[in-house]
């Protein structure tokens, strides 16, 4: 039995056009699971977006490691007093979005989750597990024309 709640892309995308997003200069997304929300407001607000590659939990949600550690190199060179809104699909411990917050500290800096804690929470109400649209990645994709 799968307790997951589903939460199809079309309720996301709603919302996400609906949501009073604060006032920023720059989109930065915590890949992986960042990525496509943050890419999404990036496009909704016209802003650009940066990644920054950050690893805590395996796909099965289980922490790897005993901190969120980036994997690559994250510049964090931005304009003198940029805004930045700080992106993460989901935020339990808040751990992920402190270490690249840390990093961000010369800047105003606000968070944003789909669900979970953060300055500013899209799904709010939800409490249990969510099964996210294309998670888990489909095993092929087909294109027709």
């Amino acid at each position: 039995m799968d307790s997951k709640v589903s939460l199809p892309f079309t309720k996301i995308s709603k919302a996400l056009s609906c949501f009073s997003f604060p006032p920023a200069d720059i989109v930065v997304g915590i890949g992986r699971g960042g990525i496509v929300p943050a890419g999404l407001v990036a496009h909704q607000l016209g802003l650009p977006l940066n990644i920054a590659s950050v690893n805590y939990r395996n796909d099965k949600n289980q922490p790897i490691r005993e901190s969120p550690e980036f994997l690559d190199l994250f510049p964090t060179s931005f304009p003198p007093s940029s805004r930045i809104l700080l992106i993460d699909d989901v935020a339990v411990s808040g751990k992920t979005l402190g270490l690249v917050k840390e990093t961000l500290k010369d800047y105003s800096v606000h968070t944003f989750v789909l669900k979970g804690k953060a300055d500013f929470v899209l799904f709010p109400d939800i409490k249990t597990c969510v099964q996210w649209p294309g998670n888990p990645a489909p095993k092929s994709l087909t294109y027709e024309s």
